[in-house]
């Protein structure tokens, strides 16, 4: 066994990333760490406080002008292999910002994107379903050869 498939072995850590979303969808992402019934601990994760130590990042918003740099700094510190999941309708399109003079654009035009969850904001049920479908990119790579 690997050092690598060692350390695999544990639970992934999630992170989140805010990049100027209305909190919409933060709400709710609040509720998979605080309400037993949508709890992402029951998939065997966790928050983290640090990018360094995360595995799995949700971002929510639409990129904003404002923002954009320190998003993307914050997303390259944290380690590969790491999958990202878009919460929200914003991080995919803009949303209802998506027009504005504000917004640097779709998320995937700056971040490699791995699991989409819709909606404005989208229901617990779907966010949960979200890091679950992240959960499975996450382990597939960190079983593949280097």
């Amino acid at each position: 066994m690997t050092i690598l498939n060692a350390i695999a072995s544990r639970s992934p850590w999630l992170y989140r990333i805010n990049a100027g979303s209305c909190n919409g969808c933060d709400v709710e992402l609040a509720t998979t760490a605080c309400i037993p019934r949508y709890d992402v601990e029951r998939l065997g994760c966790q928050y983290c406080g640090s990018p360094k130590h995360a595995d799995i990042v949700l971002i929510t918003g639409p990129l904003t002008m404002k923002v954009k740099e320190k998003v993307l700094r914050v997303f390259q510190e944290i380690p590969e292999p790491k999958v990202t999941v878009a919460i929200g309708i914003c991080p995919i399109s803009g949303g209802v910002f998506r027009d504005s003079y504000a917004i640097a654009g779709p998320m995937d035009s700056y971040l490699p994107i791995d699991v989409n969850v819709p909606g404005c904001p989208p229901r617990p049920q779907a966010i949960i379903e979200g890091i679950a479908m992240a959960i499975d990119i996450w382990r597939q790579r960190i079983q593949e050869p280097a």
